[in-house]
């Protein structure tokens, strides 16, 4: 997985490409967010229009990053879910604890309400 990050209005968006499967994949997002709450940004969004699959693993790894957000007063949101993911999170039930938007600007704007 190769991870990119820029920020929107003042959310980081983190952009994994590839797959997520676990092993160096979660110890990359971990530490990309414990920096992220270090400067005091957040608020995250996760764009996985670029990832080509994801594991049970790569589930843990967004569910420890929304983990992690929340304990520190922030929030982790996805957005460009892929057909293959959004199944994956449908037969696991994590559709309901993650929010999920079809746009980069819409999961910005979520932030503000």
């Amino acid at each position: 997985m190769k991870l990119t990050d820029r920020e929107e209005g003042g959310v980081v968006i983190l952009e994994p490409k590839g797959k997520i499967m676990g092993g160096p994949d979660a110890t990359i997002l971990n530490e990309r967010l414990h920096d992220f709450i270090k400067t005091d940004k957040r608020n995250v969004i996760i764009d996985l229009g670029k990832v080509d699959w994801m594991n049970s693993t790569g589930l843990g790894i967004l569910i420890s990053g929304l983990t992690t957000m929340r304990n520190n007063g922030g929030d982790l949101k996805l957005v460009n879910v892929t057909e293959k993911i959004e199944s994956l999170l449908t037969i696991t039930k994590l559709i309901t604890v993650f929010e999920n938007y079809d746009s980069i600007d819409d999961a910005v704007k979520s932030f503000k309400t």
